[in-house]
């Protein structure tokens, strides 16, 4: 950060003085740029990619994830602890299209055929707490997501339980990636909302099949 620090100083001291010639409004942009570039990659580093190594910071994040082994299902102290879950970095955040988060941690599930998935947990501006699963393409942006699982927001430091809402939710991924989510009532655990979804071919998640009650 130091050296960041340094680059810029610099950059302004030879714009202020002039140095052997004036730079034009190009030449200074172009400065500026490296050294937004050198904090990017820095910031980057610190989440474990390396962009000496590829030109593909997604995919070098999308690597360094802890692989959450499948099948998975909703528990109080999975959402809550998001056990090895990695911080997710602003640089990363922007790549994803996260808007109005706070927060965001991720894992990835162990790939199947066409298909690279990662689970992103973020506290949203609109006063909820979600977890998300997330589809890639070959460049690793973003095809489709779907939510897994939320609750009205509370601080990350105080969230212990779920809100006393009318209805509780539930997930599961198989090990054959089929997706269940579910909403039931806490009293007679009443199903009211029970929907599956797969992985197609586009990469999109498909609603095989739902069963809603009014």
């Amino acid at each position: 950060m130091r050296q960041i620090f340094g680059l810029m100083a610099a950059v302004l001291m030879l714009t202020a003085c002039g140095g052997s010639r004036k730079m034009s409004p190009e030449e200074l942009q172009h400065k500026l740029d490296s050294v937004k570039a050198l904090e990017v990659k820095e910031k980057l580093a610190l989440q474990g990619v390396d962009l000496e190594s590829s030109d593909n910071p997604l995919k070098l994040f999308f690597d360094s994830l802890e692989i959450q082994p499948l099948p998975v299902s909703y528990n109080e102290d999975y959402v809550r602890l998001l056990p090895s879950y990695k911080p997710v970095s602003e640089d990363i955040i922007a790549y994803l299209n996260l808007v109005d988060c706070r927060h965001p941690k991720a894992i990835s599930l162990p790939e199947t055929i066409g298909a690279k998935l990662i689970i992103i947990a973020a506290d949203e501006m609109d006063d909820e707490y979600s977890l998300w699963l997330y589809s890639l393409n070959d460049d690793y942006f973003p095809v489709d997501k779907l939510c897994l699982f939320s609750v009205d927001q509370r601080d990350p430091e105080e969230y212990t339980e779920i809100d006393e809402d009318e209805y509780l939710q539930f997930f599961s991924i198989t090990s054959d990636y089929e997706i269940r989510l579910m909403d039931y009532a806490k009293e007679g655990y009443e199903t009211h909302l029970n929907e599956v979804y797969h992985i197609g071919a586009s990469r999109k998640f498909v609603l095989s099949s739902s069963d809603e009650e009014e």
